[in-house]
């Protein structure tokens, strides 16, 4: 399984929905779940929650926690259910992750996040990964983040996906914590050197072809998540510039897939909105793009039960592609 780019997890942006759409535009990238807290993924509506279309893999289901039974539960789980990996969350910093205990806190407890890794391990089949900051609070410090890792490769870890940020634990929000502390690129590489038996997958700040190109030259792999968020078509360029895909498909016939999946869904009960909400950047940087987000924002909402409003909205970004040149 290759990790050489992969879309970010990303709460309450990567869900099922979201994954399909990036899959009609990339079908080389590694694509992530939002992440699951193993109560919910244990307790909770599992088909809800857990649930994924064939065409979204290779997938990993990301989870947070740090009860060690709990997640050999829930990896076992998600290699019953098909996920191609699961990935441990040892970066997210918000308050409601730190007192539920995983997220980035957990870089502070490197024993247990090492016994829970073995747990996971031992318990299923596919990789267990792990995602985490390089640093916290007043922490960043190579010695401490080589640590960490090795801990985590004997537990059984090989690959690390590393946000090349520390995490501020209190006084920032989440949104704060993806651009005030300072992107440290070097510390990642530097790791990569250390340890050259590892993959080690850099994460943040990056947003252009050229970057990931650089990452490559010393990195596995890249991961990124708001610049595909935001511009989901950059997926195109990312598959001619670095899988050297031949023939990418244009934004109309994404379009035209997404439309049978979108009646699919609505006939299954699924709100238009739930899944046109990830659409609003298709048409970044075209003319008229503007346009569309308005013409989502006024409509998407009403009546979205209703097939017919969806089709006609998707009609609309037809006639763009098709009206409508990149601006320069």
């Amino acid at each position: 399984m290759k990790r050489t780019v992969s879309v970010a997890p990303m709460m309450d942006c990567t869900d099922r929905h979201d994954r399909f759409f990036l899959r009609l535009i990339s079908k080389n990238v590694m694509l992530y779940s939002e992440m699951v807290a193993t109560k919910s993924a244990l307790h909770g509506d599992r088909k809800k929650i857990l649930s994924f279309s064939q065409e979204e893999k290779p997938l990993a289901l990301q989870v947070g926690g740090s009860d060690k039974k709990e997640l050999s539960e829930v990896a076992k789980i998600a290699e019953d259910m098909g996920y191609d990996e699961i990935n441990i969350n040892l970066g997210c910093p918000s308050k409601k992750v730190q007192k539920n205990m995983f997220g980035a806190c957990l870089m502070k407890e490197p024993d247990l996040v090492s016994e829970c890794i073995n747990e996971m391990v031992n318990s299923c089949n596919i990789p267990v990964t792990a995602k985490t900051r390089i640093g916290f609070d007043d922490t960043e410090d190579f010695n401490y983040l080589n640590n960490f890792i090795l801990k985590m490769k004997k537990a059984g870890c090989k690959t690390f996906i590393l946000h090349a940020r520390k995490a501020i634990l209190k006084g920032l929000t989440p949104k704060q914590n993806l651009n005030i502390p300072k992107l440290n690129y070097e510390m990642v590489y530097k790791i990569k050197k250390e340890n050259p038996d590892l993959e080690i997958i850099v994460n943040g700040g990056i947003s252009k072809t050229e970057e990931i190109k650089k990452h490559l030259k010393i990195c596995n792999g890249v991961m990124i998540g708001r610049a595909i968020y935001q511009n989901p078509y950059f997926l195109t360029e990312i598959e001619k510039e670095i899988f050297n895909t031949k023939d990418n498909p244009t934004r109309e016939q994404i379009v035209e897939e997404l439309l049978k999946y979108l009646e699919k869904e609505v006939k299954l009960g699924t709100k238009v909105n739930h899944i046109m909400r990830h659409t609003v950047g298709l048409y970044h940087g075209q003319v008229g793009s503007k346009n569309w987000k308005r013409y989502l924002s006024d409509n998407m909402m009403a009546r979205d039960s209703d097939f017919q409003k969806a089709k006609h909205i998707m009609t609309i970004v037809q006639n763009n592609e098709k009206v409508n040149q990149p601006t320069a």
